[in-house]
């Protein structure tokens, strides 16, 4: 395995060559994988430690790297950008992820959530954005601005790597 991710999240054939590891050290490997994810959520609810980009990157690195289908995930903020929830709204392919800004907003409103921040990754490993994810992004903020919903960010999780739209200027 090339990384720390690509090891918690791969199958049990892609080990079974590997000396030393058998289907009981397999299981415990997966266990500290969801241990991880539970960890990352349970802080995310009680602490909202979406204090700066660097965090905000680093929790959704944890819950979108490794995936081997695009996932395209919402973090609903309230008011003063304090984490309500996050979901993941969205499941598609290796290359591509149908989104619905109505489903987005529909669960914005139920939760009276004020700003969002999107994300998705992309399991090819290049955190590029592509012309649809860009032209998406605007559709969604377009949509949301008749809401009066706020687009913070939109990132996109790479292997290894990360592209920020609001970095870019693009939000």
């Amino acid at each position: 395995m090339e990384s720390l991710p690509g090891l918690l999240t791969s199958e049990y054939e892609q080990f079974s060559g590997v000396h030393g590891i058998g289907v009981a050290k397999f299981a415990q490997l997966k266990g500290i994988a969801e241990l991880a994810r539970r960890y990352y959520n349970v802080r995310m609810r009680e602490e909202s430690p979406l204090l700066s980009p660097e965090m905000t990157r680093e929790f959704l690195q944890s819950q979108l790297t490794g995936e081997e289908r695009e996932i395209f995930m919402v973090i609903f903020l309230d008011s003063q950008h304090r984490v309500i929830t996050h979901s993941r709204l969205f499941s598609g392919t290796l290359n591509h992820v149908e989104v619905h800004p109505r489903e987005i907003i529909r669960e914005a409103i139920k939760i009276n959530a004020s700003a969002l921040i999107l994300a998705h990754n992309h399991p090819s490993g290049c955190a590029e954005p592509s012309k649809a994810d860009k032209l998406i992004t605007e559709r969604i903020i377009k949509s949301c601005q008749f809401m009066d919903l706020r687009v913070l960010d939109h990132i996109v999780i790479g292997r290894g790597e990360y592209v920020s739209f609001a970095e870019r200027g693009w939000i």
